[in-house]
């Protein structure tokens, strides 16, 4: 069984897409397999990540933030790739350094996913996106 999800952003941030992805094996009658999900684009990526306390996802923004700054930043100077915009090759290191796709365990259409865990779309660009996340269960 396949899927898109068409996940809409607002610019940077973790973006929790669980509901969707469950949603969608209790809809398609899912039994047990593995769940591959794929974001389909290079300046975002997918993560499982706790999904109790927003502040985690506020701390994952800022960490990648400082980690890689725009490259309007001094210390972003031997970037050569500024054309799209200051956020969009450090968009590009994010996801170099980030999960692009996720494997789950799925048994009796249910994500094996821990109590506090989620599926989050990590968006990496300043800019408002519409992005598209394959899902395979096999």
């Amino acid at each position: 069984m396949q899927t898109t999800f068409l996940i809409p952003t607002r610019g940077q941030g973790l973006y929790d897409v669980t509901r969707e992805v469950t949603d969608w094996l209790r809809d398609c009658r899912a039994g047990d397999g593995l769940l591959t999900l794929l974001v389909r684009h290079t300046s975002c990526s997918l993560l499982i990540q706790e999904n109790a306390d927003p502040e985690v996802q506020t701390d994952l923004r800022n960490f990648f933030h400082r980690l890689v700054p725009p490259s309007t930043d001094p210390s972003m100077s031997f970037l050569t790739h500024t054309y799209e915009g200051p956020d969009d090759m450090p968009a590009h290191i994010k996801a170099a350094l980030l999960p692009v796709s996720l494997s789950i365990p799925v048994m009796d259409g249910r994500m094996r996913l821990g109590t506090w865990q989620g599926i989050y779309l990590f968006e990496h660009r300043a800019a408002a996106h519409r992005r598209e996340v394959a899902a395979h269960l096999g």
